[in-house]
C-alpha cells in the first residue's frame, strides 16, 4: 500500500510538468494564434508604398508586413524584420530610433537591428530593400 501513493505522486508530478512545458512551448511558439510568422523575413518582394514617407534620419514600422525601415540619408534605406527575436511578437511602435516589442519589453535599434534591451539578445534580421519608381520594395530580389 505504501508503494501506491508514491507511484501516484510521481504520475501527477509528471503530468503537471508536461502541462507546464506545453504552456511554455505555446507561449514562445512562432506559429501561435497571435500572428507570429515562422519565417521572420519576406519570402517574396513586398511593396511598402512611397519611399518619401520616411524622413531622413527617421524610421517607419510596417506592422502588417512585419518590417521596419530606416532612412539614414536621402535615397538610402535599411530594412529589418519587425518580428522580435525573443518570442516572435511583432514590434508595436518605433520611438525615435528604438523599436518596442509589446510582449516582453525587448527594444531594438531600428538603424542597425541590434537588441538594446532584453530579453531579446539576437539582432533583428536585415532585409534587402530598394526603391522602384518611387516606391520601397523589401524582400528577396529587392
Amino acid at each position: 500500500m505504501s508503494g501506491q501513493p508514491a507511484a501516484r505522486r510521481t504520475v501527477l508530478k509528471g503530468a503537471a510538468l508536461a502541462g507546464a512545458a506545453g504552456l511554455g512551448v505555446a507561449a514562445c511558439s512562432t506559429d501561435s494564434k497571435v500572428g507570429h510568422a515562422q519565417v521572420p523575413t519576406p519570402t517574396a518582394p513586398v511593396d511598402l508604398g512611397a519611399a518619401d514617407e520616411i524622413p531622413v534620419g527617421g524610421a517607419r514600422l510596417y506592422r502588417e508586413q512585419r518590417l521596419v525601415v530606416h532612412c539614414p540619408a536621402q535615397g538610402e534605406y535599411k530594412a529589418f524584420s519587425a518580428q522580435c527575436t525573443h518570442a516572435g511578437c511583432v514590434l508595436d511602435k518605433v520611438e525615435g530610433t528604438e523599436g518596442n516589442c509589446p510582449c516582453h519589453g525587448s527594444r531594438f535599434d531600428v538603424t542597425t537591428g541590434k537588441a538594446l534591451k532584453g530579453p531579446a539578445t539576437v539582432p533583428l534580421p536585415q532585409v534587402p530593400v530598394s526603391v522602384r519608381d518611387g516606391k520601397l520594395v523589401a524582400g528577396p530580389d529587392a
